[in-house]
């Protein structure tokens, strides 16, 4: 039997699970990942002589190059083979990893940490690979969402453990100890990708568009750059809006040169697409609240209420329940949104949890007081967020051209983080602007007044109820077999 005639053969349920297996213990490092540094941030400040502030460096810098790397890493997984680009990044986040320990530059150290972020671009590579295994089963698009949402649930509980793990370690071992801990899970991973998983069948082959990679990186860099400044500098900053202002019109002739490119790095014809449309802007205005309301609700939660008239005044421990209660929910949604797809329909699936993130927040207005009226509202959030974490990705695939599937996937975690930095640009300035109209806060480090913390929830309950609206306007068989060979607008 010839090795394409193998490549063609169909995949099992047993051999699938065995992948997906294997895929999950790859998303649950990623969530460990996530989770991990966050207890550890203030021991890493002191350990590289640097002021507290300085760490959000680390944070501006991962979620730049992600944005930079997810286009051409998605591109490339369609064209070589999907396994292969997944070893390439967790190489290259293993090595990262392996760097952060033993380091006390905090230029070698922020150069790490951001390469570390290669592994944003796994989940969509994972996606990916399931489809297109999967193309020979009548049930594919069931097969895949299922998938996703084990997938999403392990990457949560990765997180919610490695943060524990993370609190936990660095009250008794040395921090370059505690640091090497998921940097040994990362080269675990790579020996799991490398004998457990199967390379996608058939990849796609051609050139890689460098022009188009070069214009959408440099657009994304100055866009992404921009929001920065303007998060240190303020509204009044004219480099940081000339730097926006420069990432948006770079985007012109980036989309000409794309619909001029026989094989483009993104297929800008898929924004046209009626199935594949909503789907982008959906994983957009999702990502205002999923990376940018996180900062805010946490600060909300520790604010003393005997000091300012609202807040929680939570300890650490009790925010980090609060946390945990929300990643639980979301491991939930992850979990039923198959079982639920297949009730009604994956377009209705999507609708009712982009509905819940709008009602949950919605909800913080009139019920931020107590910690169970918190909790409740963050569980709501929880199971819609989870929802829509493992149905982007799969509702992409299913929607997107054969050839196309790992950039459209990718695209959702592209577009979801740009989202996420716009918000956390404006949420930013919303809350500074907030705190230095009261001097007694902004001297005690409290993010904002309650006016400001009011708009993040406005902001995020209206962006969700956008999504759900758009979600009403896709074809009714999208993002299910019958309708996912469907063409392009």
């Amino acid at each position: 039997m010839s090795a394409g005639t193998a490549a063609r053969r169909p995949t099992t349920g047993a051999s699938m699970t065995v992948v997906v297996g294997f895929l999950a213990f790859v998303e649950l490092t990623s969530g460990v990942i996530q989770g991990f540094y966050t207890p550890l941030l203030t021991d890493v400040a002191r350990h590289l002589g640097v002021h507290d502030a300085d760490v959000n460096w680390l944070e501006g810098s991962q979620l730049m190059l992600s944005a930079l790397v997810v286009p051409a890493l998605a591109k490339l997984g369609d064209m070589v083979g999907h396994r292969r680009i997944l070893l390439w990044s967790t190489a290259v986040t293993a090595a990262a990893s392996l760097v952060l320990p033993f380091t006390d530059s905090f230029a070698v150290f922020l150069v790490a940490w951001a390469l570390q972020g290669f592994y944003v671009v796994w989940l969509p590579l994972e996606i990916a690979l399931v489809w297109l295994r999967t193309r020979d089963l009548p049930n594919r698009s069931a097969v895949t969402a299922k998938a996703a949402g084990v997938l999403v649930a392990a990457l949560q509980a990765g997180a919610i453990a490695g943060a524990l793990a993370g609190g936990a370690l660095v009250d008794s071992f040395p921090l370059w100890v505690v640091l090497l801990v998921p940097a040994l899970l990362v080269c675990a991973c790579f020996v799991v990708v490398w004998l457990g998983v199967a390379e996608t069948p058939d990849p796609v082959g051609g050139r890689l568009d460098t022009r188009g990679l070069v214009l959408i990186s440099l657009a994304l860099l100055a866009f992404t750059g921009g929001l920065s400044l303007l998060r240190l500098e303020g509204v009044a900053s004219p480099v940081a809006w000339a730097a926006v202002a420069a990432g948006l019109l770079l985007l012109w002739p980036f989309v000409r040169a794309e619909l001029r490119h026989d094989d483009p790095l993104i297929d800008v014809r898929m924004f046209r697409s009626p199935a594949l449309a909503p789907v982008f802007l959906t994983a957009g205005l999702f990502g205002v609240s999923v990376l940018g309301a996180q900062a805010p609700l946490s600060t909300f939660a520790r604010t003393d209420p005997a000091v300012y008239g609202y807040g929680l005044g939570t300890s650490g421990f009790q925010t980090s329940l609060l946390i945990g209660v929300y990643l639980i929910a979301m491991i939930v949604g992850a979990l039923s949104f198959p079982r639920v797809a297949a009730l009604v329909s994956p377009r209705l699936t999507l609708f009712v949890a982009a509905l819940a993130v709008a009602v949950g927040f919605g909800l913080f207005l009139p019920l931020h007081d107590t910690y169970v009226q918190v909790a409740t509202n963050m569980v709501i959030v929880g199971l819609g967020s989870g929802t829509l974490v493992a149905a982007l990705p799969a509702a992409a695939a299913a929607a997107a051209p054969p050839t196309q599937t790992g950039v459209a996937t990718g695209l959702t975690n592209s577009v979801k983080t740009v989202g996420g930095a716009i918000a956390s640009c404006v949420f930013g300035i919303a809350l500074l602007g907030a705190a230095g109209a009261n001097a007694a806060e902004s001297v005690t480090g409290t993010a904002g007044t309650l006016t400001g913390y009011m708009t993040v929830w406005v902001v995020c309950g209206g962006t969700a109820l956008v999504a759900a609206v758009l979600l009403l306007v896709v074809p009714k068989e999208a993002f299910t077999d019958r309708g996912a060979h469907a063409p392009a607008a």
